[in-house]
């Protein structure tokens, strides 16, 4: 049956992998299952296990690969941000896959839509195959379409909503109205930092500084980031810290709510004190737009609304 979820996966991807060479990292049930759709699907995989004759310390052997596949654990819940290979030591590499579907995008996987490579985890392939496995107990035939329809309903349970934007326009009490809408749990940086600091944002960076400060939010942002199908609110200055990107993307439809400056609550705000919205959000601004998938007009008298059309919900 992995057989089966790992060729509908590629065949779903649309990555086509005839006459190309893959490397498929791992050497357990998964690898095999892959290496024998890969060779159906006329595609000349190679096995790259630890200890085996083509292992990781002669990866410079292939260079020359097109496809890669990831059948290891490296990467999954909870130890993500590790990626078993550097897909820039693969200048010819056309298509990703990987087995791992918690999180949704590995590290592997986002450096390959960095690098633009195609790519597909195995959320695809889970389903796939689970749906051929009742088959078999069951003897009774689920339609093709089924497996569609489940994965579309699991990418979407299993995503988490991140709202970044500027200090007082409104994430918080977005966050919260939606999680109530949708069932949804809401995880509020901001508060996580006082949970764990026992210091409110503002009197961390009052006390110890900013670089302090936003040292103590990227290990909070990474711990949420790992948390599937929540909604994250993220403080206004999250986007100024690159390496935050990452772990809220990993899971999460990242959604940028704009709201005219003159309308922000920055009553409370740390970073607002000697520096006017103005100078916040002309210094901020790329970032935000670096970071989201979507923007959310906040001035709409419909918002929650729009956001939720935008989540399909």
């Amino acid at each position: 049956t992995d057989i089966y979820g790992f060729t509908s996966m590629v065949l779903h991807s649309e990555i086509s992998v005839e006459n190309t060479k893959a490397l498929v990292l791992g050497s357990g049930g998964a690898s095999s299952a892959a290496c024998i759709a890969l060779k159906a699907l006329g595609c000349i995989p190679v096995t790259i296990s630890r200890g085996g004759p083509d292992n990781y310390s002669n990866l410079n052997r292939h260079q020359d690969a097109e496809i890669i596949v990831n059948t290891t654990p490296v990467g999954m819940y909870p130890n993500t941000g590790t990626s078993p290979v550097n897909l820039e030591d693969f200048p010819d590499c056309r298509g990703v896959f990987d087995v791992i579907y918690n999180p949704f995008r590995t590290k592997l996987l986002m450096q390959a839509e960095k690098l633009g490579i195609p790519c597909e985890n195995g959320l695809y392939m889970l389903v796939a195959q689970a749906k051929r496995s009742s088959e078999l107990f069951t003897g009774q035939n689920i339609p093709d379409s089924e497996i569609k329809r489940i994965y579309d309903k699991l990418a979407a349970d299993m995503g988490n909503v991140v709202l970044i934007g500027m200090p007082g326009c409104g994430k918080t009490t977005v966050a919260h109205e939606l999680g109530r809408i949708t069932g949804r749990k809401v995880l509020d940086t901001d508060s996580m930092i006082t949970d764990w600091f026992d210091l409110t944002p503002q009197q961390f960076i009052l006390q110890k500084g900013e670089p302090a400060f936003r040292k103590a939010e990227h290990e909070v942002v990474a711990e949420a980031g790992k948390v599937s199908g929540a909604i994250i609110a993220t403080g206004g200055g999250a986007v100024t810290i690159a390496d935050n990107y990452e772990p809220l993307h990993q899971n999460g439809t990242i959604i940028w709510l704009q709201r005219s400056l003159d309308e922000l609550s920055i009553q409370s705000r740390p970073l607002s004190v000697g520096k006017t919205p103005q100078v916040l959000y002309a210094e901020r601004e790329p970032l935000y737009r670096a970071f989201a998938d979507y923007t959310l007009d906040m001035d709409c008298s419909d918002a929650i609304g729009q956001l939720l059309r935008i989540l399909g919900s």
